[in-house]
């Protein structure tokens, strides 16, 4: 059952029905502009699976995106459908009913996918589905192919396969995004930089062009854009970032993204002074990064929860919580937390300026 639309334009925020996703449209466009100017003339293709969201993918192209990144073939068929006419599928597709999922949609857009093995080139060739990317593993240790002459040999079979063009290389270190020091991160993307730039050298050495080396995220994007590697960009959770992100400490020069996206909640229960509960438990985030934290309430800390319930606990010198109050909660990971819900609400001036569809939501396959 699709979740009932929980504001309508132009009610105040404080009729938004809860729990509900939102987001501070100052705040996030900002992102999206800060992001645009300082991507320094590369590609950017942000990721879209942070998002899911069509409007919000339309307004990074209309900030001159390339096109957007998605992570499953079902989130292709939404933006697609949508009119995202440039989607990368930053994943690899071995299932035979994806690949026919992606036929389908290489007739309509311009359709990318990963590969790091040599047997799913001969089901995407039949196919003729879509332009190929080669994956390496630069650090992440997941996907990925181990050395560069691995690479080479898969781009050579790309390329000779009726229906597939070679592009370039997928080089992006998950594990890096999160590394709270930024020397830590400074020094895992020079080391991600040495293996794909070798990559990029050999596939080239080899008489093949490569013209994409695409990757980075929000973590560290900032050093894939001064590598002399990259070529394009992927950041994702950009635009809304999360408790997880804020984590990171700042270098002197990293570019400084806002909070803007926030599930409202409302105090449902005051059990007594020092606790509250409020109706967004578990089924209203994603808790793999930790709790949710509470924003712009001092001494109010967002303590556990359950299937539907969050236990708010006031220390001593906290404003007290009363039944019906309001409190936004700044989710752990935003992606997940994202992919919990049917819409996301804009607001600007206190008042809900738009309601937008999250139209990959649920995309898994």
């Amino acid at each position: 059952m699709p979740q009932r639309v929980p504001a309508r334009v132009g009610d105040p925020v404080d009729a938004i029905d809860t729990p509900a996703l939102v987001l501070d449209l100052d705040a996030f466009e900002r992102n999206l502009d800060r992001m645009a100017a300082a991507s320094n003339g590369l590609r950017l293709r942000p990721h879209a699976k942070s998002h899911k969201c069509a409007e919000i993918a339309r307004a990074q192209i209309a900030r001159g995106a390339v096109g957007i990144c998605c992570q499953k073939t079902d989130e292709a068929v939404a933006f697609v459908s949508a009119g995202i006419h440039d989607v990368l599928v930053t994943n690899e597709v071995v299932a035979p009913a994806k690949i026919e999922r992606l036929v389908e949609l290489a007739r309509e857009a311009t359709l990318g996918v990963l590969v790091d093995a040599a047997t799913p080139i001969l089901t995407l060739s039949n196919a003729a589905a879509a332009a190929d990317v080669v994956v390496i593993d630069v650090g992440a240790h997941r996907c990925g192919v181990a050395s560069g002459e691995v690479a080479v040999a898969l781009a050579q079979e790309i390329a000779a396969a009726p229906g597939l063009r070679f592009r370039g290389l997928h080089a992006y270190h998950g594990a890096a995004q999160h590394l709270r020091a930024p020397e830590a991160r400074t020094a895992a993307i020079a080391h991600a930089a040495a293996l794909a730039g070798h990559a990029r050298d050999l596939i080239e050495g080899a008489g093949l062009i490569c013209a994409v080396v695409t990757g980075a995220g929000t973590g560290t994007w900032q050093h894939e854009r001064d590598s002399g590697v990259w070529n394009e960009l992927q950041p994702g959770s950009y635009v809304f970032m999360d408790a997880d992100y804020a984590r990171n400490t700042p270098g002197p020069h990293d570019v400084h993204f806002t909070q803007s996206l926030f599930v409202i909640a409302s105090v449902m229960s005051v059990p007594s002074h020092e606790r509250a509960i409020a109706d967004a438990g578990l089924k209203a985030f994603s808790f793999d990064s930790g709790l949710p934290l509470v924003h712009g309430r001092e001494g109010v800390e967002y303590a556990r929860a359950s299937d539907e319930h969050g236990v708010l606990a006031l220390h001593r010198d906290a404003v007290p919580l009363a039944l019906g109050d309001r409190v936004w909660l700044v989710p752990g990971h935003c992606d997940p937390t994202v992919n919990l819900y049917d819409w996301i609400v804009g607001y600007r001036a206190g008042h809900v300026e738009s309601v937008w569809r999250i139209e990959a939501r649920g995309a898994l396959g």
